[in-house]
């Protein structure tokens, strides 16, 4: 409860700065209703006459934009999540997160050189000759220096700002507060299960944190495409990487970019699309782990139309089953197959209550929509929007897995577009989709399904006496439980929890009140400005509590 109390403390400035920007951007009353009516009506007063004219009459959607620039990259990278939601939020809202760039000016490199020399175990000027001190690109967690190896090898050393990690994790602890709010009280919001988004979004994060995880994603990269002369990968340095450090070879090539000077380098630019689709494809539906952000930033066209990729820290997984689904669903879109597109959303909708009749007429309308034009005329970014427009008018949510997907699809066929005005990735995709699902039909794979099943179904038959028994076992000792998911209820709990943490709080400051005094009595020991230090501590801390019921208590009061 004590640490609790304290977390509290820590972050109460950070909430309040939270409450600040929203309401000055006009959403106060999100603000209230997530229970923060006094940091709302606090701030509110104090933003009342700074608030233009010209914030008041923006859409909603930059509004919300501007909003989450100013509260910090945490938040902007969050906001980039949201911009591969569009199962949740109607195109403009997309297209505005989609503005939200990770561009922070970069450190001086006097601040980061006592953690290169803790990471290097030395001074980074012993390890590294001609080590430029300012940085080539810069972002929330990371920012990029060039140097080279003592042997004249040049490498890129992207380097972790000092303490991102802790600013990280106080914006991940409020996201999750707020997140299990909106939850509680919000309940137009609680089907998009903003709990999962942020629990997923800080795990991604965090993930991006250790730069050796990039590394491994860069190496896993590479081995997956040793036998594609045409796809390049970074080598990764070992011996100088850490958490805190990722040293890699530098790339020379071509910013993805950079069209003018790729065509008069004499590079095939029909040839660059047709690869880069082709490997991103192979990512997907035969490796399952791929580059998450292949936008052209992250691209480098080398000679003999080559092709590298870098910024390997954002990457997505795809189990077998799940490509299973998705080769289901790319071969229904193309064939405009409505029944297995239905059963294929309906599986991934899970427990969400479905209307099958409206379910089965938006996907008719739909294909209908895209039944008459050509299939070189077919924009398959354009499909998957509308595609996720029909999940969302259905309340069906975009399981968190395919978001990242859907979002490098849609990146990819922009960038093969830039590079050929004739690319359609639909011809690139079929080849995939029928060796996905040619190979579910190997012999192979049908005895390795058949185990797979036949010792699931023994499990189940082998453990049936078993939970049974133990069922009956605890019915008869009135032990069966029975969950319900009432919301109120459990925002009654949230109460009454708070009330017993402010009771025991109560409780111990009384105690240390009691406990001081005693000690005030006791001649020896230590002083502090002329009285003994233990009880001044004492009643400091009970001072700082008291503050704190106090605080607390006209809060709730208010609140109510």
């Amino acid at each position: 409860m004590i640490r609790e109390t304290l977390s509290v403390m820590r972050d109460f400035g950070r909430m309040r700065d939270i409450a600040r920007i929203l309401i000055y951007y006009g959403w106060g009353d999100i603000v209230k209703r997530l229970g923060l009516g006094n940091l709302a009506e606090r701030a509110g007063t104090m933003l009342h006459r700074q608030q233009s004219e010209e914030i008041k009459h923006l859409d909603p959607a930059v509004r919300v934009r501007l909003a989450i620039e100013e509260l910090g990259p945490t938040f902007v990278k969050l906001g980039q999540v949201l911009a591969t939601r569009p199962d949740i939020f109607p195109p403009h809202w997309i297209a505005e997160f989609a503005k939200l760039q990770d561009s922070v000016p970069p450190e001086p490199f006097d601040v980061l050189l006592p953690q290169l020399e803790k990471s290097l175990g030395r001074s980074p000027f012993e390890v590294f000759q001609e080590l430029q001190t300012e940085a080539i690109a810069g972002a929330s967690i990371a920012q990029v220096h060039l140097a080279k190896l003592q042997d004249g090898t040049p490498v890129v050393l992207k380097i972790r700002r000092p303490n991102v990690r802790n600013r990280i994790d106080a914006d991940l602890r409020l996201l999750s507060h707020l997140a299990r709010l909106a939850e509680s009280e919000m309940p137009e919001v609680r089907r998009f299960q903003p709990g999962k988004i942020v629990a997923q979004f800080a795990k991604s994060l965090r993930r991006e944190l250790d730069l050796a995880i990039e590394g491994r994603n860069t190496d896993r990269f590479a081995r997956n495409f040793a036998a594609d002369k045409h796809i390049v990968f970074a080598k990764v340095h070992w011996e100088h990487t850490s958490e805190d450090l990722l040293v890699m070879e530098r790339i020379d090539g071509i910013p993805g970019n950079d069209l003018d000077s790729a065509r008069l380098s004499g590079l095939d630019l029909k040839k660059l699309g047709a690869r880069g689709a082709d490997a991103l494809l192979k990512m997907v539906l035969i490796d399952g782990f791929f580059h998450a952000d292949p936008h052209p930033g992250n691209v480098f066209f080398l000679p003999d139309n080559r092709i590298a990729l870098i910024d390997c820290g954002m990457v997505g997984r795809i189990s077998l089953d799940r490509r299973d689904q998705i080769a289901n669903l790319l071969a229904a879109l193309v064939s405009k197959d409505i029944d297995e597109l239905r059963d294929t959303l309906i599986m991934w909708a899970g427990d969400a209550p479905i209307d099958d009749d409206k379910l089965s007429a938006d996907i008719d309308e739909l294909i209908f929509n895209y039944e008459s034009i050509p299939l070189k005329q077919v924009r398959f970014g354009a499909l998957l929007n509308d595609l996720t427009t029909v999940m969302r008018e259905n309340h069906l949510v975009v399981p968190p897995d395919l978001t990242m997907l859907f979002k490098a699809l849609i990146t990819l066929e922009g960038l093969g577009r830039q590079l050929d005005p004739d690319f359609q990735i639909v011809h690139h995709l079929t080849p995939f989709v029928k060796k996905v699902i040619v190979d579910r039909y190997l012999p192979a794979q049908l005895v390795k399904r058949g185990w797979r099943n036949i010792n699931n179904l023994l499990d189940v038959a082998t453990g049936l006496p078993r939970d049974i028994s133990r069922l009956l076992r605890e019915a008869r000792r009135g032990r069966v439980k029975i969950d319900l998911d009432l919301k109120r209820l459990d925002h009654f709990g949230h109460q009454l929890d708070h009330s017993t943490n402010r009771l025991t709080l109560a409780l111990l400051t009384a105690a240390l009140i009691i406990g001081s005094s005693i000690v005030m009595t006791v001649k020896g020991g230590p002083t502090l400005l002329g009285l003994p230090a233990f009880g001044f501590l004492g009643y400091f801390m009970a001072s700082l509590f008291g503050v704190w019921l106090i605080l607390s208590i006209w809060r709730s009061g208010r609140d109510n």
